[in-house]
């Protein structure tokens, strides 16, 4: 056995002895409330498809007409030939969602973030972000070269405290948190950054769609705008139920990035029958207000469920609920016995969460129905208890 395969095995076999060994399970079925696993039915409660759009028959029929209409593949890249009349379409649709000057996709979330940290950064910059933010604008921070300072979650006055000395160059910060499901201090956030003169960036994967009254996300819910915020990056495969991500900005922001984003210029563009599938996602967002009127309701109706039987929930007013369990083995092990159950509810361990904040990440849809709800909290109540 050649040393890097010793070396892989025994790092694997290290991962499994701690309880943080990662599995896949195939899907067979499409995204919903209820999916497929080896022949079988079970509840899903881990999926981020907030508004039930991943399988709607308009997004579906969209994205099937511009298969037809385009073909499968992009071909290129945005800045080669890859850009179609569908894309540029929909850059003008979540400019206009978004209320600024213009708006910029990209391949995934991910890669945003790497594409703007990595346009407006460089060594001799700092960045300032929340120690919980999503491991996209950590990396993305790092591999900028600037010097990243991460605060406690959501402490604003350090914040403060580091931005004092003058140096930093940006700020950044999740809208809702992924794992914690919390919303971030965003109006101190973005008063410090006029203050200190450096600008704010909400990466707000898992706000946009979900919060505001037409699902502008944590921005809209609070009031804020461009010159609040001047960099805002939204993810496409959450709520939106598609795939994808973009930045939305001033006109200046986005031209930076066009010419200067590495993780833009560089890779294939999105299908053209993704940005016609988003186009009809992105309507059915603004139009169909009951789903975020329902979801609120299913939060509700979740969250007092479980004070009533006094499940170790952390707060949350977003569809990601976190059950806060501390050990690892024992977040597995709880996770397990409800897919014996044919419930499906992801169990987070660290690196993902701090070390002795395992947890399972229950997420809810406003596809579920009350009873899938009950039938949930029924079942936590039973397992949680034995295992916790």
């Amino acid at each position: 056995m050649s040393g890097l395969k010793r070396g892989l095995r025994d790092a694997l076999a290290r991962r499994r002895d701690d309880h943080l060994y990662r599995t896949r399970r195939v899907i067979e079925s499409p995204q919903g409330p209820e999916v497929v696993i080896d022949g079988q039915r079970y509840l899903n409660f881990c999926s981020n498809d907030y508004l039930g759009l991943a399988n709607h028959p308009q997004v579906i029929e969209a994205m099937q007409r511009g298969a037809a209409r385009y073909g499968v593949g992009s071909g290129a890249a945005h800045l080669i030939c890859g850009h179609s009349s569908a894309h540029h379409a929909l850059e003008e649709e979540l400019a206009a969602f978004t209320k600024r000057q213009r708006a910029l996709l990209f391949s995934t979330g991910y890669m945003a973030n790497l594409g703007v940290m990595g346009a407006l950064l460089g060594r001799g910059d700092t960045v300032l972000e929340d120690r919980l933010n999503h491991a996209s604008l950590i990396d993305a921070a790092r591999l900028s070269g600037a010097r990243l300072q991460r605060y406690p979650h959501a402490d604003v006055a350090t914040l403060e405290k580091r931005l004092a000395d003058g140096k930093a160059t940006l700020i950044a910060s999740d809208g809702v948190f992924s794992m914690d499901g919390d919303i971030s201090p965003v109006v101190q956030l973005a008063a410090l950054a006029r203050e200190h003169k450096a600008p704010l960036m909400i990466d707000d994967a898992h706000g946009l769609g979900v919060l505001g009254a037409h699902g502008g996300g944590s921005l809209e819910q609070l009031g804020l705008g461009t010159d609040d915020v001047p960099v805002l990056m939204g993810t496409l495969g959450k709520a939106f139920g598609t795939f994808g991500a973009f930045v939305a900005g001033s006109e200046e922001l986005i031209e930076t990035l066009i010419q200067q984003a590495r993780s833009y210029i560089y890779t294939t563009a999105l299908p053209p029958a993704l940005a016609e599938a988003t186009r009809a996602s992105l309507k059915l967002v603004q139009t169909e207000t009951w789903r975020r009127e329902r979801l609120r309701q299913l939060i509700a109706r979740f969250t007092s469920g479980a004070a009533e039987l006094n499940l170790p929930l952390m707060p949350s007013p977003t569809p990601i609920q976190p059950l806060l369990v501390g050990d690892s083995a024992q977040a597995l092990a709880l996770s397990e016995k409800l897919f014996a159950r044919n419930i499906i509810v992801s169990a987070i361990r660290p690196p993902t969460v701090p070390q002795g904040q395992a947890r399972l990440r229950i997420t809810l849809s406003c596809a579920h129905s009350e009873a899938q709800v009950d039938r949930l909290l029924e079942e936590l109540s039973v397992h949680t208890h034995d295992t916790v």
